[in-house]
């Protein structure tokens, strides 16, 4: 089916809006960048992919390619799914063909079966750089092609081993930034790109640079896969194996993909001639190795310098952007704890701590404010709770992308939410989960408003620690008990867990 024989059906057809990574993932099949696959995969093909790393006709293939959508967006008759954008646009059409159980709760399903596009994606920065791989070829076409598919910035060795291989393969380079889901040093998406372009100005002016939305792979053997597939389908005739000192014999079958993947060896800095070289061409004992990414992340966040050996200047310059010292970054601190805990308290003595500082700019979210304001109608199912900490979330996170600081106090009793709400946050800022762990007996003795008697007299449904669960988190950054703690000590431990992290600087 393609986008000119769709019926006039569509507007009744079920819809569903996928998540970033998978918005990514429709746009490389609609792309062409996952030719010849045109659609989602069937279970005889994902069996032949983990089998023998081909579809069950035989077509080599690396990775599997599925679609999982909630049960309840898909309804049991449903011979298509309209995939749309965050707007509520339609993209494409899967003509539905297979569906299974996406998971043993039954809670999601897979569904297989080709893809119509109806319109190219709009989403998403660096939107003009994206090109369709049938473009690229035909613009590189002619020559060796040397492409590097990474999700961090390049740094002096990288630029050093572009240029001594494109040299020796009288090749052009290409650059594919993968910019579906974040990056660990830069965070974002648009931040790797900015980095990557950065970085190309080491490089010979013919080097070309093309973001690919490809998601974040499971294995380090499936995403080499995966990266020498989007290679290929971009015209590369070699792919420099980011991170890889030699191609392990059981991914000796990257070569029926058409691209000869190099593997260049152990490379360090020569001090003597300030260049990355081969490590056998440099004097034993004089040379420096990489920084790892967290020793990178490390000097990035206490706003220490970079040396200039590891990475160019105009590089650091885009991570300082990307990635600023802690102390001017957002970030959200996000109290949790059973009605009564005395969270919201706590939450309240930390904003006036931190504006009687004066270096940081504050935003209350209290669990209370916001039901009456942000959240108002919602129910205590659990649905409308977890509505209710994303709404929280959403907002927390936009404070912190713009460089403030965030208090929030719901009792968000669910573990899934609160970690939903950290991996938002972490896209833009920092996230410190505090768990005021006060026992529940303490919290229904202090009852000021009267919530626990009701609860067990039966008036109140739904209601967290009595008929309700709460998921005591096992990831929180701090534990404090109320019952134990004073009202001014569980504040200062707030205060010094952000002074020792270097979120809030020692002399204020």
């Amino acid at each position: 089916m393609t986008a000119e024989q769709l019926p006039a059906e569509l507007a009744g057809w079920p819809a569903w809006t996928p998540g970033e990574a998978q918005l990514g993932e429709l746009e490389l099949i609609t792309s062409g960048a996952f030719a010849p696959l045109t659609g989602y995969l069937t279970g005889a093909d994902l069996s032949a992919v983990a089998a023998r790393g081909e579809l069950a006709d035989g077509t080599p293939w690396p990775v599997p390619v599925t679609l999982t959508v909630p049960a309840g967006a898909l309804p049991d008759v449903a011979g298509h799914l309209v995939l749309q954008d965050q707007e509520g646009s339609p993209l494409a059409v899967v003509e539905i063909t297979e569906r299974a159980p996406g998971d043993a709760a039954g809670t999601t399903i897979r569904i297989a079966g080709p893809v119509a596009a109806l319109r190219e994606p709009e989403h998403g920065p660096f939107r003009s750089m994206r090109r369709a791989p049938a473009d690229v070829r035909q613009e590189l076409a002619g020559a060796p092609v040397l492409a590097l598919v990474t999700r961090r910035p390049l740094s002096h060795r990288h630029t050093g081993q572009l240029r001594y291989l494109a040299e020796q393969l009288k090749a052009r380079i290409l650059l594919l930034p993968l910019v579906a889901g974040p990056a660990d040093v830069v965070r974002r998406p648009e931040s790797l790109v900015r980095a990557v372009l950065a970085a190309a100005r080491q490089l010979p002016p013919s080097a070309l640079v093309v973001p690919v939305p490809l998601p974040p792979r499971a294995g380090k053997g499936e995403e080499l896969r995966a990266r020498v597939m989007i290679a290929a389908s971009h015209g590369a005739t070699h792919l420099l194996a980011e991170g890889v000192t030699t191609v392990r014999s059981e991914e000796s079958d990257l070569e029926k993909f058409g691209v000869g993947v190099i593997s260049p060896g152990e490379w360090a800095y020569d001090p003597v001639s300030e260049v990355w070289r081969p490590l056998g061409l440099i004097e034993p004992g004089a040379e420096r190795g990489e920084l790892s990414d967290g020793e990178l992340c490390a000097l990035l966040d206490a706003g220490a310098s970079v040396p200039s050996w590891f990475m160019p200047a105009e590089v650091t310059a885009e991570l300082r952007r990307a990635r600023p010292a802690r102390s001017e970054r957002g970030l959200v601190v996000f109290f949790t704890g059973l009605s009564g805990s005395g969270k919201s308290t706590l939450a309240r003595d930390l904003r006036d701590a931190l504006l009687e500082r004066g270096d940081r700019t504050v935003s209350l979210l209290d669990g209370d404010l916001v039901r009456r304001l942000l959240s108002a109608g919602l129910t205590f199912s659990r649905q409308d709770r977890d509505l209710n900490i994303a709404r929280i979330g959403y907002v927390a996170s936009e404070v912190a992308r713009h460089g403030g600081i965030a208090i929030c106090a719901p009792i968000a009793p669910y573990a899934a939410a609160r970690s939903a709400v950290r991996s938002m946050v972490t896209q833009v800022g920092d996230f410190v989960l505090v768990h005021v762990s006060t026992p529940l007996a303490v919290c229904e003795q202090r009852d000021r408003k009267g919530l626990y008697a009701k609860a067990r007299a039966g008036l109140l449904g739904s209601f967290t620690g009595i008929s309700d669960p709460y998921e005591e988190p096992a990831d929180a950054d701090l534990v404090l008990d109320t019952s134990a703690l004073s009202r001014a000590d569980a504040v200062a431990a707030v205060l010094l867990l952000l002074r020792r992290s270097g979120w809030l600087t020692p002399a204020g």
